[in-house]
């Protein structure tokens, strides 16, 4: 993991605040593009999205998209013909073909890996990275209306960082589309040259700050377990505090021990986790782990508002992550993923006071009275959705740490 220093960094709370902050930063695009999500919905916020992308690329802007296969499975036709009328470049990460066959193959190891980052970049000089879906704050595709936002975060980031992720995106679309881009082979050659002598994002500029950032990927190549690390090197050095909120939270034995270690020589571990079970057995299966946690000292609530979809944490004074990784199985060992890792005190305060807002208000917690009262019944379900997800995990071949 390396730190870029010099950087200017914007917490973004909700498509609320990254949907403007997206689009303005696309309307001011002079030269490329870039954005990679996991669902790309048609709704009133994709449809805008949209909408930005083609008016670039019809001012000559090159525009290129990249969205995962099954999260953005029913991508609607009439946005791709937009896409294709506009001129917008887009490919399709593992496309879904439904059959009997693609049925039985469910749990394979290559039909789990999916695109699952939230990535932006624009001219090489702004970049976004989090959780956040093209998807309406308000509307979830599975279960419709919503009384409340979706809880989540992002990061806008200027500075010498954008380099680094900028190369990586690059990098991405030339694995993603190289069927056309290898008829293209002088253009590609001078698209590679012209990315990596170009750097006016190399050197820090007192106008970006002077926050060290780092990007942190997980792929199936040479950074298998990078985001697992950084979480697990930054909750072992703990003195004060740790605390994460996580959508979808199964973690490993490794890293269960390591933060019961931290509780144990008296840091405060909190966790504020998915309260409406948007999947349920990823939902039940994590409660069964509820028990050795709360026993070791550990806080959690369970945020009820609305769905839980961010995956950030806050270690100490200075250490926080924004991205797109959950702690479970399916981020850690077999998604493509994208976290920033930030080391600035302003930054990790704005993150966790946003979070304790959220146990505080909008949150539930849990005690260990509460699971005693859960019943034969809930024990049972929580066991059931453990095997099942165990099962699923055991199907991909990475059973050894869960």
């Amino acid at each position: 993991m390396r730190f870029e220093a010099g950087n200017r960094v914007q917490l973004l709370c909700g498509g609320s605040e990254y949907f403007p902050a997206l689009i303005a930063a696309i309307e001011g695009a002079r030269e490329e593009v870039y954005l990679e999500t996991y669902i790309y919905h048609d709704d009133d916020t994709g449809r805008r999205v949209t909408e930005i992308l083609c008016a670039a690329a019809r001012r000559g802007i090159v525009v290129r998209v990249s969205v995962d296969g099954f999260g953005s499975a029913n991508l609607a036709p009439s946005l791709r013909e937009s896409f294709d009328a506009a001129g917008v470049e887009y490919v399709v990460f593992r496309p879904e073909h439904y059959s009997w066959r693609s049925g039985l193959a469910w749990f394979s190891r290559k039909r789990l890996r999916r695109l699952h980052r939230k990535l932006a970049m624009i001219d090489r000089k702004v970049a976004f990275c989090g959780g956040i879906n093209v998807l309406d704050d308000l509307h979830d595709p599975n279960h419709g209306p919503l009384e409340a936002p979706r809880f989540d975060f992002a990061a806008r980031v200027e500075g010498p960082i954008v380099g680094p992720i900028s190369a990586y995106m690059l990098n991405q679309w030339l694995r993603l589309d190289w069927r056309r881009l290898a008829s293209q082979r002088g253009e590609l050659e001078e698209a590679i040259e012209t990315w990596f002598t170009r750097r006016e994002w190399a050197e820090a500029r007192p106008d970006h700050g002077k926050i060290r950032v780092a990007l942190v990927t997980r792929d199936n190549v040479a950074n298998r377990r990078s985001i697992e690390r950084a979480y697990l090197s930054a909750i072992k050095l703990a003195r004060h505090e740790v605390l994460l909120c996580n959508a979808y939270y199964f973690p490993g034995r490794r890293f269960r021990k390591v933060l019961i270690a931290a509780a144990g020589r008296g840091v405060r571990v909190r966790l504020l986790l998915q309260g409406r079970p948007e999947y349920p057995v990823q939902h039940y299966a994590s409660q069964t782990l509820y028990a050795e946690l709360l026993a070791a000292g550990i806080e959690i609530s369970e945020y009820t508002t609305s769905f839980l979809h961010a995956k950030v944490g806050i270690v100490d004074d200075a250490w926080a992550t924004v991205g797109s990784s959950n702690i479970d199985p399916f981020s850690l060992l077999l998604a493509r993923e994208a976290n920033l890792v930030v080391r600035d005190a302003d930054f990790a305060t704005q993150l966790r006071e946003r979070v304790e807002h959220a146990i505080e208000h909008d949150a539930e917690p849990v005690h260990a009275e509460r699971l005693a009262k859960s019943g034969f019944a809930g024990r049972l379900t929580n066991a059931i959705s453990y095997g099942v997800l165990r099962l699923a995990v055991s199907l991909t071949g990475i059973t050894g740490q869960y």
